[in-house]
């Protein structure tokens, strides 16, 4: 009797597995996707291990598995965003849904925050098991809650001012990706990127920090205006510098030409002086040698030449004095002869050294 019944098991048993293999349904991935296959019944072993496979199965295909004894989950492995923002119907949540903290300093602020993350193919089955099976859940059950408390502990320990500094939000946003993704990438998701938006104080202080922040524009645009104004000056400065420097020059070159005229002129009447003096010299000399001749017996000789030249061709009367013209008075005809050539001689030596006088200096 056991063995009819045993065969009989058996036999169901397959007819059953022909059964549930007849049954197939077929699931397919996109090309952003993967899937995650469950194992619900085994039959003792025979079709593998109960439970959530560790096998990913990669995006882009089509896959047949039994009815009613497997699930089929699929994750979206492509970029995702978690829109953390003010505006109503942008984000994440039809309503407000920024960061609101205070700052380090103390006041009120709220932040539009964006971060975008993926899921780690290795880590899908992990994920399924402790999380969720949709990518929807992954983010609300996961991804949300990390960034929205992380992020705003990085986030307050700014001041107020510095969230006018993009620098210094660019820090805050980077400080904040890595510790969401050391807090993140065991758990099988992986941050991209941390992006700060627009942020919102108290609007009094919004009004304060913009009147301050007016103010100090206005003032380096004055020290500004200030500096270019200095700089302009120093520049007309240094024009007029370089345009007395260039009249001093033209000054000076003229001061040196008017000089080097001078010293050329009186190096001319220093030469044309010297060659008078010397000249005057010579003929004094001349004169004094003659002096010197014509006071010997060669003057004697020469008064008499001339004086012989001077009576040449004329008649020599001689004229009795007395008043009955009959008396005779004798003349040494000699000395009248030598007076009259002195006095020629006289009379050709003033001829010979008046010119040399007025002439010109």
């Amino acid at each position: 009797m056991d063995r009819p019944a045993s065969r009989f098991q058996h036999l169901a048993l397959a007819v059953l597995l022909a059964a549930l293999s007849s049954a197939c349904t077929f699931h397919s991935t996109d090309s952003t996707e993967i899937g995650v296959l469950t194992r619900k019944v085994t039959f003792f072993g025979l079709l593998g291990h109960k439970g959530i496979q560790d096998e990913a199965y990669p995006p882009g295909a089509t896959y047949t598995f039994p009815a009613l004894i497997t699930d089929w989950n699929v994750f979206n492995v492509a970029l995702q965003n978690l829109e953390m923002v003010a505006s109503k119907g942008r984000g994440d949540r039809d309503s407000r849904d920024d960061l609101e903290f205070k700052t380090h300093d103390g006041n009120d602020i709220a932040v539009d925050v964006t971060v975008a993350w993926r899921i780690d193919p290795t880590k899908a089955s992990y994920l399924l098991a402790r999380v969720g099976g949709t990518t929807g859940e992954v983010k609300e059950h996961l991804v949300r809650p990390a960034c929205r408390t992380i992020v705003r502990d990085v986030l307050n320990t700014m001041t107020s001012e510095e969230f006018y500094v993009s620098d210094k939000r660019f820090e805050k946003a980077e400080q904040a990706r890595q510790k969401l993704a050391a807090v993140l990438g065991p758990e099988g998701i992986v941050v991209e990127r941390v992006i700060l938006g627009e942020h919102h104080f108290n609007p009094e202080y919004e009004k304060v920090i913009h009147d301050k922040k007016l103010a100090e524009q206005t003032a380096e645009r004055m020290v500004s205006e200030g500096n270019a104004a200095q700089q302009e000056a120093l520049r007309n400065l240094e024009t007029a510098k370089g345009q007395v420097s260039q009249q001093i020059a033209k000054a000076q070159g003229q001061l040196n030409q008017v000089k080097l005229a001078a010293d050329a002129d009186y190096f001319k009447a220093q030469r044309e002086a010297e060659a008078l003096l010397a000249e005057k010299r010579a003929r004094a000399k001349g004169i004094e040698k003659q002096n010197a001749e014509m006071s010997g017996a060669g003057g004697r000789i020469m008064v008499k030449l001339r004086l012989a030249e001077a009576l040449e061709g004329k008649q020599i009367l001689f004229v009795p004095s007395g008043a009955k013209g009959a008396a005779l008075q004798t003349m040494n005809v000699n000395e009248l002869i030598s007076r009259y050539a002195a006095a020629r001689v006289d009379e050709e030596r003033g001829r010979s050294v008046r010119p040399a006088v007025e002439r010109p200096k």
